[in-house]
């Protein structure tokens, strides 16, 4: 039952059905459920360690905000400054068990693709946090683990900004008469990401340092150069991305 509910829970902050920065009303959740409060709250704390949900002090649970634009500058400045380091370091301390998970990794990210559109948002966000989080663990510093580590709930929140923009393109291009393109355009992301995430997995798996470092962040550079004529579209630089 408690699996249940958080996975319930987990799917409708995902797709937004619960809307970023909404306040979470207990009562209200339980009895859509048809459960009790006690499964309820269960659930949310365990969301709030995924850091899809905050508990505020006499306010109670809310979901957790999309990045501003400023906030997402400054999630890939760091991002840019450790990642390298971490695919690099990875490259001289991975094993071959590692290399078998980043091979699976890897393939159930292509089987994402395959999936309807909507699904395929979700699981692409899981995979490429998986991915992300492999390497760090590879990568054996737990000083640099434990920094980016406490990013996390930022990158989630980056993922979360993401599938939101491409929800908003989608929903308008298919409305259009472009409909196919505008599926396209949402897979073909998914095609360039699952491309660069490979290139990364094989520079590590041959031991290349430096290639696994270069890789790495002209794939935090490509994904930035994805997201400014989004960002162009809103109110300013302090203004919210949110889902339309």
């Amino acid at each position: 039952m408690a699996d249940e509910i958080y996975e319930a829970l987990r799917a409708m902050l995902l797709d937004h059905t619960i809307p970023p920065g909404q306040r979470i009303n207990i009562d209200s959740v339980a009895r859509e459920l048809n459960v009790s409060q006690t499964p309820v709250r269960e659930a949310l704390a365990r969301l709030e360690s995924d850091d899809l949900v905050i508990k505020q002090p006499l306010r109670g649970y809310s979901a957790t905000e999309l990045l501003t634009v400023d906030e997402t500058d400054d999630l890939f400045r760091f991002r840019a400054l450790i990642e390298p380091w971490m695919a690099g370091r990875a490259a001289e301390e991975r094993s071959a068990e590692d290399l078998d998970e980043l091979i699976a990794e890897i393939e159930r990210g292509r089987q994402s693709l395959e999936l309807d559109l909507d699904a395929t948002y979700g699981e692409l966000s899981r995979h490429d946090e998986r991915f992300h989080f492999l390497i760090a663990r590879i990568a054996r510093s737990d000083f640099v683990r434990d920094a980016y580590t406490r990013a996390h709930c930022q990158l989630h929140v980056y993922r979360l900004t993401q599938a939101a923009i491409a929800r908003r393109r989608a929903s308008r291009e298919m409305d259009s008469v472009e409909d196919e393109d505008g599926i396209f355009d949402a897979k073909g992301r998914g095609v360039v990401t699952i491309m660069e995430h490979s290139l990364i997995a094989d520079a590590i798996r041959a031991g290349q340092t430096h290639a696994a470092a270069a890789h790495m962040l002209d794939h935090i550079e490509s994904a930035r150069t994805r997201l400014p004529l989004d960002h162009a579209s809103l109110a300013g630089p302090s203004a919210r991305v949110t889902p339309t």
